[in-house]
């Protein structure tokens, strides 16, 4: 039983793209979950070594190696050099100290403060508070973008799902005028994925998702950054618009939500001719979500 566990736990991280197109959407489920998988391991290491039993022990061997090909690396420090700092933040509408939490983002130093669900009062605030260091700032709808660099061509990105009819803006493209050159940055808020009886509801977080992966397509300058809640894990196929085309985060799991006790990150850094080498979760805020700190290095 333990060695069949072990051989099904193996079968899961290297194969769980053939849950994608199944109903109810169990695989994105599974993919936000992912990495937890290796805590199954844990347990069944333990239970083969309280058994004895040597099979158990050779069948192990599948998901351990599953497991550090998929994930190993992230658990290594990143490098000391960098060229930008980046921080990403779902600040929430219903934060109740944004000064407190402009100030904590800035004391991590990065370059670019990318930040969502920005609302009146609160926008204001973030604007005031962050204007001492990041003299240069974007808004548009939901999300903002605070840089130490200047700014130009910033316009509205249009990711809105078509099942949406409300107001609703979530994503924005301008350019940074960093010292290694420019740098197109995006920031975008995807629509949220609910679990319902039915499954997994995340249609319109998969559509937005492509919407914005098409923008990216047709970017025409070389560097680009992605900053956003992206209410998916790097590992979750709904996303493979945007994976597909950008790099992750090769050190770091900074697993982000809920803040009382992160289980996956939704909160992402991605970068296209740029290498994302290290993310990590700052400390908590008035949100619901933890802010990461991303360092990138630009090609």
């Amino acid at each position: 039983m333990l060695a069949a566990l072990a051989v099904l736990t193996a079968w899961l991280l290297v194969f769980h793209r053939t849950f994608a197109r199944l109903a109810g959407r169990p695989g994105s489920l599974l993919e936000a979950f992912l990495p937890w998988l290796g805590l199954v391991v844990v347990v069944l290491l333990v239970s083969a070594l309280l058994r004895r039993s040597a099979t158990a022990l050779v069948a192990l061997l599948l998901p351990v190696a599953a497991w550090t090909y998929l994930f190993g690396g992230l658990v290594l420090p990143g490098p000391g050099a960098r060229d930008l700092v980046v921080v990403q933040h779902n600040v929430s509408d219903e934060n109740s100290d944004p000064a407190g939490t402009a100030r904590a983002l800035a004391g991590a130093e990065p370059d670019l403060i990318a930040l969502e669900e920005l609302v009146p009062p609160a926008s204001a605030v973030y604007a005031r508070s962050l204007a001492p260091d990041y003299p240069y700032h974007a808004v548009r709808g939901t999300v903002g973008l605070w840089s130490k660099h200047p700014l130009s061509g910033t316009r509205l990105l249009d990711i809105k799902p078509r099942g949406i009819t409300a107001g609703w803006s979530r994503g924005l493209r301008t350019v940074v005028h960093t010292p290694h050159g420019e740098v197109a940055a995006y920031v975008g808020h995807l629509p949220s994925v609910r679990v319902r009886v039915s499954g997994l509801a995340s249609s319109w977080r998969d559509e937005s998702a492509a919407l914005l992966g098409e923008a990216l397509a047709a970017e025409e300058l070389r560097t680009v950054v992605l900053m956003g809640d992206l209410n998916g894990t790097v590992d979750d196929h709904g996303l493979a618009p945007l994976t597909s085309r950008m790099n992750t985060a090769r050190r770091g799991f900074a697993l982000s939500f809920p803040a009382a006790f992160p289980v996956a990150r939704i909160d992402q850094v991605m970068a296209r001719s740029a290498t994302v080498d290290h993310i990590r979760t700052l400390p908590a805020t008035g949100s619901d979500h933890l802010p990461v700190a991303a360092s990138i290095t630009l090609r």
